[in-house]
């Protein structure tokens, strides 16, 4: 079969434009998710533009991990729907040019997509995660004491509960000062004061309270017994460094470390547990979400083929619906895989064979001209799902 440059050449150039639009378009919807913890930042910690910036570069690898098979779909599904509505598809065939012969420039375009998303999976997402943590770091160390709030139960500190009825931060007062402390194992320490001073340093995220006149109740969980003592002055010292790292769940999380890391990381079980198979999962997940750029690439196909009467608005609710079908699957992979249920292997790769198979069926049916019926199932469900209205 001899493979026509020029058409090759005016597919691709119609599938990149819908495919930079869908990129643009659904990174900034997911970060807009961002967009109350960057609110609790500027107000909290009054962090700079500068910084406000660099959350959003670094959240968006993660985003782009599921934006790029999402828009690789969506721009050969609308495609495959404009040259259908357009009759440019019967044109192709009268002219000798079969399904088959359109396939070659969606397959590039798709394994351009797959190795894009790859390359994020694999590398941007461990550097996004780093980078994020040590910026959230930076701007606890830099704004330590600027994070408390009057009238406000601050839990920054781990296993610390801190309210503060009025802090003047010029004199570094605080006024009616109430702690719970749960450090100690099997004590729970309630710290109140009418009166205090707050020391900061930023360097070693220490946070130092030195409170006055104030009543130390403290009760023993383990023998259910308390006691109260008084005292003229008391300090206690809340370490953030401490909170942050086990806040992280360890030195490293498996979302923070790259193809080879993970590789030695699942070396080191000597059986295999919950963690164990929550690494294997990420493993599998920087090559299984970009490998869905094929599957989905190949579905959509088919499904522009055949919705010869549909709008540009209909085949994106087609491609949505197919893509929430394949992350409902890849998470239900995730969750049944981190359990042992099945081995993680399949629960990260059955979408991708699924759907990719599913396109290759249907594929198959366009190009020997049998109906897909498309366009039934979406009219089936729109009567479903359409309001009923009754006279009167």
């Amino acid at each position: 079969m001899k493979i026509n440059s020029i058409i090759n050449r005016y597919l691709f150039k119609e599938m990149m434009l819908p495919f930079i639009i869908n990129i643009v378009f659904f990174t900034f919807v997911f970060l807009m998710t961002k967009i109350l913890d960057i609110t609790n930042l500027i107000v909290n910690y009054k962090i700079s533009m500068i910084s406000v910036f660099l959350i959003l570069l670094f959240s968006v690898p993660r985003f782009l991990s599921f934006v790029i098979p999402m828009s690789v779909m969506m721009a050969v599904l609308l495609t495959f729907i404009r040259l259908s509505n357009d009759k440019e598809l019967v044109a192709l065939k009268a002219g000798g040019v079969s399904i088959y012969g359109l396939m070659p420039p969606v397959l590039v375009f798709c394994v351009m997509g797959a190795v894009l998303s790859c390359l994020i999976t694999v590398y941007g997402m461990p550097w996004g995660t780093v980078s994020m943590k040590e910026l959230t770091f930076q701007v606890a160390a830099s704004h330590v004491d600027a994070g408390l709030k009057e009238r406000t139960f601050n839990d920054s500190f781990k296993d610390v509960m801190l309210y503060i009825n009025k802090i003047d931060l010029k004199k570094k007062i605080l006024m009616d000062v109430f702690i719970e402390d749960k450090r100690s194992q099997n004590i729970v320490s309630t710290v109140m004061a009418p009166k205090g001073r707050m020391f900061a340093e930023p360097d070693k995220l220490l946070f130092h309270l030195k409170l006055y006149q104030g009543t130390i109740n403290q009760v023993n969980l383990e023998n259910r017994s308390a006691h109260s003592i008084n005292f003229d002055s008391y300090d206690v010292n809340l370490d953030f460094k401490k909170s942050f790292t086990a806040s992280k769940g360890g030195p490293e999380d498996e979302d923070e470390m790259s193809f080879g890391d993970l590789r030695q990381y699942l070396k080191t079980f000597p059986q295999k547990n919950e963690q164990y198979y929550t690494a294997l999962i990420e493993l599998h997940k920087k090559f299984s979400i970009p490998f869905a750029c094929l599957a989905l690439g190949i579905l959509a196909v088919p499904l522009g083929i055949q919705s010869e009467s549909a709008k540009r608005s209909t085949g994106l609710g087609l491609g949505m619906v197919f893509f929430l079908i394949y992350y409902i699957m890849l998470s239900a992979g995730s969750v049944f895989g981190e359990a042992g249920v099945y081995p993680p292997v399949v629960g990260m790769w059955v979408p991708n064979i699924a759907l990719g198979g599913l396109g290759l069926f249907l594929l198959i049916r366009s190009a020997n001209d049998r109906s897909v019926k498309v366009m039934s199932f979406i009219n089936f469900f729109k009567k479903k799902f359409k309001p009923s209205s009754k006279k009167t």
